[in-house]
């Protein structure tokens, strides 16, 4: 399953700042939903399309999304 990607993912997230809201949803149908917030924004969603961030590509164009929230 998704779960310890999920985990490993998230603590890079929180390693890199202690300001985001990280949920995220198992769900039956399908790999689940995974959602960042800043400052109560949504600037990334998996079920939104953004997709899972399942490579270094993915992740690189994520944090430079919070570093630009968070500016």
């Amino acid at each position: 399953g998704y779960k310890p990607k999920y985990l490993q993912l998230r603590k890079k997230l929180e390693d890199f700042s202690d300001r985001l809201d990280i949920c995220s949803e198992g769900t039956p149908q399908v790999t689940g939903f995974f959602e960042v917030f800043v400052a109560g924004k949504l600037i990334d969603s998996k079920k939104g399309g953004d997709g899972y961030v399942d490579t270094e590509g993915k992740f690189l164009k994520l944090v430079a999304t919070i570093k630009a929230a968070l500016a």
